[in-house]
């Protein structure tokens, strides 16, 4: 794509920081634990690790979860905690809360049509979180 655009500003294409954020992608869902608890009208998930992967989860489970607060339907928040990050998702509605503890927390943070040109942006030289 960045080939393909004219209006593409090389000077500000970085595709080391795609790659960075792509790791923590990875670490997230494939080296963070989590646990989950059925709360009202949602979900409540802890999710902890240790170095990268716990660096990881702080960078991007905040930042998720303004994504998730933003889609219709949804309330999402994150706080910290000593090793992770919590993250809260819920809704009014019945089915939509039954669709947030059918994700659970590696589902939720695979959510949202947000993914493509936030790695576009990245790419392009904007911000990862």
């Amino acid at each position: 794509m960045l080939e393909a655009d004219p209006a593409t500003d090389w000077t500000r294409v970085d595709l080391d920081a795609l790659r960075l954020h792509l790791v923590d992608m990875a670490e997230v869902m494939l080296r963070a634990e989590a646990t989950t608890r059925r709360i009202d009208g949602g979900l409540e998930a802890t999710a902890t690790g240790e170095g990268r992967t716990l660096a990881a989860l702080r960078r991007m489970v905040p930042a998720h979860a303004r994504e998730l607060d933003a889609m219709p339907a949804w309330q999402a928040s994150s706080e910290m905690v000593p090793d992770g990050v919590r993250l809260t998702v819920t809704s009014a509605d019945p089915e939509q809360a039954a669709h947030i503890r059918g994700l659970g927390f590696f589902g939720l943070m695979a959510s949202g049509a947000h993914h493509q040109a936030h790695h576009l942006a990245i790419a392009r030289g904007g911000h990862a979180h």
